[in-house]
């Protein structure tokens, strides 16, 4: 069970109050705020600098649904041509679009193997890096 402080964290102070002494504590779980369908959703970290304009960073733990109808614009996470990748799609010019820096939009061509994994329904931004244990497998 999570804890709640009620008031806003303000970046930029210099010294305040101890909020956590009015913390509440409420059957608050971010699975049923981030996962609307459990059973279609999965995790994935993004890797890499080609997704930063779009607030995605290496590291970013994607939070992606398998059942979501694929929109133009929406990000997505899939499979072109063996290798597991984070674009946003652009469905009138089949293209997957990246944000970085020195990265041109990527055609998609006849005959290529792709396909769509999931949509990105949001990202968490890992401030330290995530690790997990062997048993938690």
């Amino acid at each position: 069970m999570l804890k709640i402080i009620p008031t806003p964290a303000q970046c930029g102070m210099t010294g305040f109050e101890s909020p956590a002494s009015e913390y509440t504590q409420v059957g608050l779980s971010l699975d049923q705020h981030l996962v609307a369908d459990p059973e279609a959703t999965y995790l994935c970290f993004a890797e890499g600098d080609s997704m930063q304009g779009f607030g995605i960073f290496s590291g970013d733990m994607l939070i992606v649904c398998t059942a979501a109808q694929v929109n133009d614009g929406d990000v997505i996470v899939a499979n072109l041509n063996g290798d597991f990748v984070c674009k946003k799609i652009d469905l009138q010019r089949q293209q997957l679009v990246s944000a970085g820096k020195g990265y041109a939009a990527y055609q998609l061509r006849e005959g290529e193997e792709f396909q769509v994994e999931g949509v990105g329904i949001s990202s968490i931004r890992m401030h330290r890096p995530f690790t997990m244990r062997s048993s938690e497998l």
